[in-house]
């Protein structure tokens, strides 16, 4: 019973797309097929690029929700439940992209492009298995540090 009480909030997936459709990344947490995830994939990105900038970032996406934030060129959504909370995932995205310019010092589109698999260990440290993890933003860059220390 209490298994039901969690049921239904969690994060289904998280992309990071640019203008121009190009997807930088995408974390699933749920499954689909190959041709689902293009689907999807497209679909986020036309309906956040083409949304008019007064509006919120909250938009209704099939039986979800898509909670989005624009940083120069790139876009970062989020899709949760319909009933789970919209700010903690706005303000977990900006937390990530300060995690991204902790990393990587004023992050651009290149260094996700070329440091895909540092973004997805900073991903990782953050959201796990479709929740939200970690939001100590010393704590996860000073594990990224010692991970990458390793190398």
């Amino acid at each position: 019973e209490e298994e039901a009480a969690f049921e239904g909030k969690m994060i289904h997936f998280v992309f990071l797309q640019n203008r121009q459709g190009k997807t930088r990344l995408a974390k699933w947490y749920t499954p689909h097929t190959t041709d689902e995830k293009r689907k999807i994939e497209r679909d986020v990105h036309r309906i956040v690029t083409t949304r008019d900038a007064k509006f919120t970032s909250f938009v209704e996406y099939q039986k979800y929700h898509i909670i989005y934030r624009r940083y120069a060129g790139l876009f970062f959504s989020v899709c949760v439940d319909t009933d789970d909370n919209e700010l903690l995932y706005l303000e977990s995205i900006h937390l990530f992209v300060e995690l991204l310019d902790g990393f990587f010092g004023s992050v651009c589109e290149l260094d996700l492009v070329f440091n895909f698999h540092k973004v997805y260990a900073i991903l990782d440290e953050f959201y796990l298995a479709g929740e939200v993890q970690e939001t100590n933003k010393s704590l996860i860059l000073q594990r990224m540090a010692l991970l990458y220390k390793l190398d």
